[in-house]
């Protein structure tokens, strides 16, 4: 059964949600896994697409949009309006409702910050895969 974590972000600043989404893909990436990020929208995906050159200084995370990764996809791939293939393990969801396609994965991120939309959207969310009796694990991120 998919394993959902919620991360609970104090950081309520325009970006903290996508340099976080870096850094979770960063970390599951060195870990070996595939990691797909589900955006909210086309510029979503595209500002993604540019933090993940430069969130780190002297970091380099292979990724690619979905639609344009080719034959040899990289680890991890970005996208707000396509359903991924079965060889991501990790989904990174920055679209405020859950994707139809989130049970393939083995392991769920949703992020959530202070920010009283994404908060209220985050708490649908997180009712929804608890109806269904998906296992929860909430992290309270400080900085």
């Amino acid at each position: 059964m998919t394993r959902i974590d919620f991360y609970v972000l104090a950081d309520d600043s325009a970006q903290a949600r996508e340099q976080f989404a870096c850094r979770l893909a960063e970390k599951a990436w060195r870990l070996g896994h595939r990691v797909y990020i589900h955006t909210a929208s086309e510029e979503q995906t595209r500002q993604l697409d540019d933090l993940l050159w430069t969130f780190q200084q002297n970091s380099f995370l292979p990724h690619s949009l979905y639609r344009e990764a080719g034959d040899t996809p990289p680890p991890v791939l970005l996208a707000h309006d396509a359903e991924p293939d079965a060889s991501s393990q990790v989904l990174i969801n920055l679209a405020p409702e859950v994707p139809l396609f989130f049970s393939r994965f083995e392991r769920v991120a949703e992020l959530v910050n202070p920010q009283a939309e994404i908060r209220q959207e985050g708490r649908n969310r997180y009712s929804f895969y608890k109806e269904r009796g998906y296992p929860l694990h909430t992290h309270e991120i400080k900085s």
